[in-house]
């Protein structure tokens, strides 16, 4: 029987796999890269999340009115610039993937301190947003005294503001090269010394909001301050000196920068839209918490899912760099394969013990009940949230965010929020109405995308991967690519 191997002379693997066997060795070999980068990813963003789930707890201690006035900071305020500077991070996703994956190490760097450069400008740019919270959330029709407290508390937590600027560039140069272990490590140490601070400032120091402003800043300036460290101290090799090569393309870099922000943020406020629609429904209460368990159900999918977005973006931005075409087309079927198992997954898990899931949330029998009936939608969500996120780190990889800027703008505002609308208000389905029509929206985006993937000429990505490096100041240096590729 004549062997056929799964690599080529160049790396890449062959284009026909000739039987089941080689199927699956080329599933496993796959699967291990994207899960080597995916987990340490998933264990560092379940601690960020962490820090703010404390943060809640001990200002369950402090009142109601400090609670409401932090989650509404929080939620409103610091989540739409931290949406703004993930956004336009993300860009090195696709730049710093390439030019890894494309030996040119010396690019990681000048990409890094690029991204540097844009984000901190527009953090100087954002800063309004923090200085009049207050105003702007009274505008959104807020209670004033909650709107006063957590616009005082928004203008505490500015510093926070500026370390996202140096943060999000660091930990895409890290992820582009796989050094991933480092930052779950920082993750887990930081948020210990958070919970450390929490109670310091707090029940030690009774400094009340401002304790918990304080933990914020030097917890986020901490994680910072140490990805630059391990920057600087460990990866030499990626050019971590300064470069005046910096200030070259940086519209084209800008341009690159504000698409991937467009098109992160449509989607993250896509799904806070829903919540600010129900609280109009005439049983609001309900419908907000019933609305409220579903979201927080599959915040936690999502979480995981997001792992799985940045590992499926490094993977593929890593083979067209290195130019392997079928190798980051097979990776992209391959995890999106993997996700939509771990979604039907998720959905049976729902249904064999939904019920006890939701008593976790929940005392009441109204709300229990309400959110029983939302949960063929909440099952329909929970597939969807396993593919959608790892089209989107496909496009992020492939360097598609102004694209899909345009679809996600026509599926989910278009499309998607008008049809809820219809449904929930018109047609008066209420919350389930609105629910649905947006999920008609995600599922819509989705398949687009999918179709996209399906269709995409890899040989012709490579052509661009390779014409984006040259054009941002790359030199095809084959002494630099890294001995383990």
């Amino acid at each position: 029987m004549e062997v056929v191997p799964l690599l080529n002379e160049k790396g890449d693997y062959e284009v026909v796999i000739k039987n089941v066997k080689q199927a699956v060795k080329v599933s496993w070999e796959e699967s291990v890269k994207l899960w080597k980068i995916a987990t340490p990813l998933v264990i560092n963003i379940l601690c960020q999340y962490a820090t703010g789930f404390v943060a809640t707890v001990f200002l369950g201690h402090l009142g109601e009115l400090q609670l409401s006035a932090v989650v509404l900071s929080t939620g409103v305020i610091s989540g739409f610039t931290f949406g703004v500077l993930l956004g336009m991070g993300s860009a090195l996703e696709t730049l710093c993937g390439q030019a890894y994956g494309a030996g040119q190490l010396k690019m990681l760097g000048t990409y890094m301190q690029r991204s540097w450069i844009v984000l901190l400008l527009s953090a100087l740019f954002l800063l309004p947003f923090y200085i009049l919270a207050a105003p702007i959330l009274k505008l959104l029709g807020q209670d004033h005294d909650i709107a006063n407290l957590a616009g005082t508390f928004t203008i505490l937590t500015i510093p926070q503001l500026f370390s996202l600027a140096i943060s999000h560039p660091a930990q895409k140069f890290l992820q582009a090269q796989s050094k991933v272990n480092v930052l779950a490590w920082i993750g887990f140490i930081t948020l210990i010394e958070h919970i450390f601070l929490l109670w310091l400032f707090i029940s030690v120091f009774d400094w009340g909001l401002v304790g918990v402003a304080s933990a914020f800043n030097v917890t986020s300036w901490v994680t910072a301050l140490a990805q630059l460290g391990y920057v600087l101290g460990w990866c030499k090799d990626a050019g971590s000196g300064f470069s005046w090569a910096a200030f070259n393309e940086i519209w084209a870099f800008l341009r690159l920068s504000v698409g991937s922000s467009v098109m992160i943020c449509l989607e993250t406020w896509y799904m806070m839209a829903i919540t600010l629609l129900a609280g109009h429904l005439n049983n609001a209460v309900l419908a907000v918490g019933s609305l409220s368990i579903c979201t927080n159900i599959t915040g936690i999918q999502s979480m995981i899912f997001s792992g799985v977005r940045y590992a499926v973006s490094v993977r593929v931005s890593n083979e067209l760099g290195l130019q392997h075409p079928r190798a980051a087309k097979f990776s992209v079927y391959v995890t999106i394969l993997q996700s939509l198992f771990i979604g039907l997954f998720c959905m049976f898990l729902l249904f064999v013990a939904g019920d006890k899931i939701i008593s976790i949330y929940t005392n009441s029998d109204e709300l229990h009940q309400a959110v029983a009936k939302l949960a063929w939608l909440l099952d329909l969500s929970m597939l969807l949230n396993s593919v959608q996120p790892v089209i989107s780190g496909v496009a992020v990889g492939v360097g598609w965010q102004g694209s899909v800027g345009y679809i996600n703008l026509a599926c989910f505002y278009l499309f998607g929020l008008p049809l809820g609308y219809i449904l929930g208000y018109v047609a008066d389905f209420g919350v389930m109405g609105i629910w649905g029509g947006m999920i008609a929206g995600t599922a819509l985006q989705t398949l687009i995308l999918v179709f996209l993937v399906y269709r995409t000429n890899w040989t012709t990505e490579v052509e661009e991967t390779n014409s984006r490096i040259r054009r941002w100041g790359g030199q095809d240096n084959k002494a630099d690519k890294m001995d383990d590729y």
